[in-house]
């Protein structure tokens, strides 16, 4: 008879050998720890019941509301509340915009050491433009967590200058900045030189010519509104120049557009033009530089020369800057600056102010500005 391999013969019998048995009867540890997890939730619905009992019955309005209130997710977080006042807004949203910055090669591999390095902030959320106002709740809110934020990479016994634009706004942030600042360096026990806030011309918003002057251009809006109502009223005729500049930059922004943009496109003659301001902040960082050698720069502005600043170090426009985003410079020993914004970072040379060249060389009479005119 044929026995298999795993039968024997013997004495002419056929017997089946003994093998160990391979079957489990204990289930593997993944199901012993679901059974326990089930055996613990006995009584209550799963969760898997209870998010399909909310998606067919429940609106998602009605959920998100029930989220928040519960704390399961990033939305479902308590609304922040800054100096007694709801912000309104998610804890996320309230948070200070971060860039993933690329890390440029290190002093070493680039031949130059760190000399300064400058942080150009934009202000914080405002209360309007229309008038000279200062910042909302929400604004205050985004100054100070931008403070603490770079409170975290100062060094012990570094000294930080802090400056500003010459608006409410402008300060209003620099000054949320300070207290962030300091409340960070307590929290981290750090020491650390701060200034007081002080505003500088070469910082402020880009301007326009009005009849009383220069003015920031937000802050010309009320002549701007009271001249234009004049000339609607009582036809005086032909509106002037900066009047009707004015009107295309404020009628942009009326109608949803951008008008920072058309300040950065479109030439206007009583706008200062945007190569200007950029002239500008190079001259207050090396000012700054001059007066108070390594002394890291904080500089609270505005978005419209921010904005310029950039799109002349990559060559093309990266967008408007949130409130409090800021962009860093990082001066070097070889006369060369690294920029970052928005995930990039680009090497520039820092411009020689003294060479840049003069537009009004060889002009004369009517082509000068009037104050450059010659007498008589």
């Amino acid at each position: 008879m044929a026995t298999s391999d795993s039968d024997s013969s013997v004495n002419g019998r056929v017997t089946r050998s003994t093998l160990p048995r391979m079957d489990r009867t204990d289930p593997p540890g993944y199901l012993q720890r679901y059974r326990e997890r089930e055996a613990r939730s006995e009584g209550t619905p799963s969760a898997e019941m209870r998010d399909l009992e909310r998606t067919e019955s429940t609106p998602l309005y009605l959920r998100r509301f029930r989220d928040r209130k519960s704390g399961a997710n990033a939305l479902e977080e308590r609304v922040p509340v800054w100096e007694g006042q709801d912000l309104g807004v998610t804890n996320a949203y309230s948070q200070i915009t971060k860039t993933k910055e690329i890390v440029p090669e290190s002093p070493e591999q680039a031949g130059a050491v760190l000399t300064t390095q400058v942080h150009i902030i934009r202000h914080g959320e405002t209360q309007g433009y229309s008038t000279e106002s200062g910042l909302t709740p929400l604004g205050g809110w985004q100054a100070h967590r931008r403070g603490f934020d770079i409170s975290k990479s100062i060094k012990n016994d570094e000294q930080i200058r802090i400056v500003c634009s010459d608006t409410n706004r402008a300060r209003r942030t620099a000054e949320g900045i300070r207290r962030g600042l300091l409340d960070g360096l307590t929290m981290w026990d750090r020491t650390a030189q701060i200034s007081e806030v002080t505003s500088l011309e070469e910082f402020r918003n880009f301007q326009v010519w009005t009849p009383e002057g220069l003015r920031d251009v937000t802050g010309a809006f009320r002549l701007y509104k009271k001249e234009m109502e004049k000339y609607e009223r009582v036809a005086l005729g032909d509106r002037p120049t900066w009047l009707v500049e004015m009107d295309r930059f404020w009628s942009t922004q009326a109608g949803g557009a951008d008008p920072i943009t058309l300040w950065t496109q479109v030439p206007m003659l009583n706008f200062e033009p945007p190569s200007a301001t950029v002239r500008r902040f190079w001259a207050g960082i090396q000012r700054i530089m001059a007066e108070h050698p390594g002394d890291r720069i904080i500089a609270a502005t505005h978005s419209g020369p921010i904005r310029v600043f950039t799109i002349n170090a990559f060559g093309y426009d990266a967008g408007e800057p949130y409130n409090t985003e800021e962009v860093i410079v990082r001066m070097m020993s070889n006369k060369s600056a690294f920029i970052a914004y928005r995930n990039r970072v680009q090497e520039v040379m820092v411009p020689n102010l003294e060479e840049l060249p003069d537009w009004w060389a060889g002009l004369s009479g009517r082509a000068l500005p009037l104050s450059l005119r010659a007498e008589g």
